[in-house]
């Protein structure tokens, strides 16, 4: 018999929807020959409620990587300079692009962190927008909030700081701070989420910013017109009143994560502390022929060639065949 393919390479949410979710978004499918509520009133009144937030604080879009292209538009073009950590959201560098702006790229840390004292002393008169990606993908590590405390406070306090936080629902709360909290607390901060990771509605393409009025309102006015579909806008609305529920499948998928990590480390490899739906082995120039081995055993996974790979955490039956061919590498080549 043949081996089960499993795909470990797009940090999906392997669980499949829950049914109340995907009975609202079929009861939606009635009013496909309508335009969508371009407002999406009432998701933003629900995440509104949800996070305790102005309404007019919130903007929607699809996904949190359309609200990104959208923040460099509002806040960048040709001469401006747009500051992130790279290896970082491989988004970044194309929307920098697409706006006619500057990329100002910092390295990671030794640990595969942002080095947020560097990228402090990287911003000049030219920076319009920092981008931190927290969790960080594709390395899985997150800073904590002495690093982000001390960032901000030193930052130019024109400056926006976008705490990306597409992967938020799998940090450790303990360890790992709320960037909404540093919105309440700072003007020039905004926050991005998805529905697209924890909560499982990758294929629907929504997201949402939670930033100060000027910020969000710039954000709507540069929308794409009815991007955020009635199917995607219903499903958000069900995911947030499940939360609960997704929430437990999201502690699953930790304790599964937690299980690699061991298992990994177990056979000699290093994986960075991860924070996210997914781990991450800097394997320099052997990272494209561990993709390949995994590829043979039915496990596709994201080589970076030259510096690592990024796994993210499947069915139980996909990490334990990951653990094996994990083992069965080291066997023959340390």
């Amino acid at each position: 018999m043949g081996v089960t393919p499993f795909k470990l390479s797009s940090n999906e949410n392997h669980h499949l929807p829950l049914p109340s979710v995907l009975r609202a978004a079929e009861q939606a499918l009635s009013d496909l020959h309508r335009y969508p509520d371009f407002a999406s009133t009432d998701l933003v009144s629900a995440l509104a409620g949800h996070f305790d937030v102005p309404a007019e604080d919130i903007a929607v879009g699809t996904g949190s990587v359309g609200l990104l292209q959208q923040l460099i538009q509002i806040t960048s073009g040709p001469g401006d300079g747009v500051l992130y950590a790279w290896r970082s959201f491989e988004a970044y560098p194309i929307v920098t692009m697409i706006a006619g702006a500057n990329a100002q790229v910092v390295a990671l840390d030794g640990d595969d962190r942002h080095d947020l004292d560097a990228m402090l002393a990287a911003i000049d008169e030219t920076t319009r927008i920092v981008l931190i990606c927290n969790p960080n993908n594709p390395t899985s590590t997150a800073v904590g909030a002495a690093a982000l405390d001390s960032f901000i406070a030193r930052a130019p306090a024109d400056l926006l700081i976008v705490i990306d936080e597409a992967y938020r629902e799998f940090v450790d709360p303990e360890v790992i701070p709320n960037g909404i909290d540093y919105y309440r607390r700072h003007e020039n901060v905004a926050v991005l989420r998805t529905f697209s990771k924890a909560y499982g509605l990758a294929a629907l393409r929504v997201g949402f910013c939670i930033a100060h009025g000027p910020v969000a309102e710039a954000l709507r006015k540069v929308q794409v017109p009815f991007g955020v579909s009635t199917v995607a806008q219903a499903a958000a609305i069900a995911s947030l009143a499940a939360e609960g529920e997704l929430l437990e499948r999201v502690r699953g998928i930790g304790d599964e994560r937690a299980r690699v990590m061991v298992g990994l480390q177990s056979v000699g490899l290093v994986p960075a502390d991860s924070e996210a739906n997914f781990v991450w082995l800097r394997l320099g120039d052997d990272a494209a022929a561990f993709a390949e081995e995994c590829g043979r055993e039915g496990l596709s996974i994201r080589p970076f060639p030259g510096e690592g790979v990024r796994i993210t955490i499947g069915e139980p039956e996909a990490n334990t065949r990951l653990l094996e061919v994990a083992a069965a590498w080291m066997a023959r080549t340390s």
